[in-house]
């Protein structure tokens, strides 16, 4: 089986060596041409057999509308494409339009796995009909984990579906990460915990909380135990703003979701304008003094009054 894949960053490149190392034949394009297998699009579509499978991992937004609509050109009737980026789920069905002009075959599949997936799989949840999903059932077995295909694989409905199963696998994912941070940090502040890695090792085996984020999480402080190399600025993908954005169209409170998205716009701030307000609101109110003030308080509280917080 020989396919096409468009996008060779950290995940696309790996997926073409997994596949390739599962018997795939892959024929790789990238605009860098030091990681390319042929030099344009139209390049990588003639040197695929027809009916030809095409597998698009580039950034989500206008990278991947752009890339869509020059395929859906070069592409021919009976040809599928896969969408395996991080795409917002509503962009899926105007993408299928514009290839079923064409006679083309459209998949929307979410992919997890990150850089690991090259060794370990990817987990992936795909949406689209049952045909195409059984033709290209060989490239998913290639790519997912080894053992039961229910384990790392789904079929999660219509087109549409694959890519709004990661988006809220994405937005668990936060809330997550999260959490483990946020406890990472209260033992790293009680003096009586006097060594915080191996308390978190020692929840890997065993425990409720045992997960692969948390493995990760005390790799990195093996490579560095007071992560004293990495800032506290933390991006989003986007996939966890649609998670929250969606949970309000469909009234389903998330809010452990939306509390670690938030967090993550905190983590950017160097001078939060809102703690600012809260400091000043206490200087009004209380007297208290602001760490960002230097000037001397205009009045001190009455020592009698209640405390104010």
């Amino acid at each position: 089986m020989r396919i096409g894949l468009v996008g060779l960053g950290k995940m696309g490149f790996n997926m073409r060596e997994r596949l390739r190392s599962r018997g795939v034949d892959v024929v790789g394009y990238d605009p860098r041409p030091e990681v390319s297998d042929v030099e344009t699009l139209a390049g990588l579509v003639d040197s695929l057999p027809a009916p030809r499978t095409v597998w698009v991992m580039v950034p989500a937004g206008e990278a991947t509308r752009v890339t869509i609509r020059e395929l859906s050109e070069l592409l021919e009737p009976g040809d599928l494409l896969i969408d395996g980026g991080n795409t917002r789920f509503s962009e899926d069905a105007p993408h299928a339009e514009i290839l079923e002009r064409g006679g083309i075959g459209f998949l929307d599949c979410g992919v997890s796995g990150g850089i690991w997936g090259r060794e370990g799989g990817y987990g992936l949840m795909v949406g689209g009909s049952a045909h195409n999903v059984e033709r290209a059932l060989p490239i998913f077995d290639a790519l997912r984990p080894d053992g039961d295909r229910a384990d790392g694989f789904v079929h999660a409905g219509p087109v549409g579906a694959g890519h709004y199963a990661k988006m809220v696998h994405n937005g668990i994912e936060y809330g997550l990460m999260q959490a483990y941070a946020e406890g990472y940090e209260l033992l790293s502040s009680k003096d009586l915990i006097e060594n915080v890695p191996a308390v978190l090792r020692a929840w890997t085996q065993g425990t409720v909380v045992r997960s692969w984020l948390l493995d990760l999480l005390v790799k990195a402080l093996d490579e560095d135990p007071r992560l004293a190399d990495i800032t506290g600025y933390a991006e989003d993908s986007g996939e966890g703003r649609w998670t929250v954005q969606d949970a309000i169209d469909e009234a389903v409170p998330v809010p452990v979701i939306a509390a670690a998205l938030f967090a993550r716009f905190a983590s950017r701030q160097e001078d939060s304008p809102t703690m600012k307000a809260v400091s000043a609101l206490r200087a009004q109110f209380g007297g208290h003094a602001s760490q960002q003030t230097t000037s001397t308080p205009q009045g001190e509280p009455d020592s009698g009054s209640p405390s104010a917080t």
